[in-house]
């Protein structure tokens, strides 16, 4: 045992000097961890300035919060739009009018087949069919470009005129 303390005794200055440099290489990184510490507390202290709430976990949870609301607004909005969309396609947006001359002994051009269509191809024919003597208006209601009723060949030629591309949108 005395051996043992000797070379303990012997050895001693190393182990005191050993210990005190690791305590200075824990006390330098104990003060650059404590500058960090400060220079990110002004930090957070500045971004925090101003905004109405005490800590960042409100202030993070206040802007979750609003961006659910934001995302319901949006899902609200395409919903609408895209019913507005689906009732849009059934309005009646395409015309095509056929004059022509239904009794060709008397008169010009008086008479006519007016078709209006949505962008499915429903909708109504109105025709027109005027002489000296009288006027006749007959409606026809139209599904997917046909009619349950006999459609005259003006009346088929306004149909194709109220398909094509370059038929009048209202």
């Amino acid at each position: 045992m005395a051996e043992l303390n000797g070379l303990i005794a012997e050895q001693l200055y190393l182990f005191v000097g050993g210990i005190a440099i690791i305590m200075i290489i824990f006390l330098i990184i104990a003060i650059v961890q404590a500058v960090k510490l400060s220079k990110m507390r002004k930090r957070y202290n500045q971004m925090m300035a101003g905004s109405g709430v005490e800590n960042l976990e409100t202030l993070l949870l206040d802007l979750k919060l609003q961006m659910d609301s934001i995302e319901d607004d949006e899902q609200n909005k395409r919903d609408r739009f895209q019913a507005i969309e689906n009732r849009l396609r059934q309005v009646p947006a395409h015309i095509g009018m056929k004059r022509y001359n239904a009794f060709s002994e008397h008169g010009s051009d008086l008479s006519f087949s007016l078709a209006i269509l949505n962008d499915e191809s429903d909708g109504v024919i109105l025709t027109g069919l005027h002489n000296r003597d009288s006027s006749y208006m007959y409606a026809k209601p139209i599904v997917k470009s046909e009619s349950t009723y006999n459609l005259s060949p003006e009346e088929k030629e306004a149909i194709q005129l109220a398909k094509s591309p370059a038929s009048t949108k209202v």
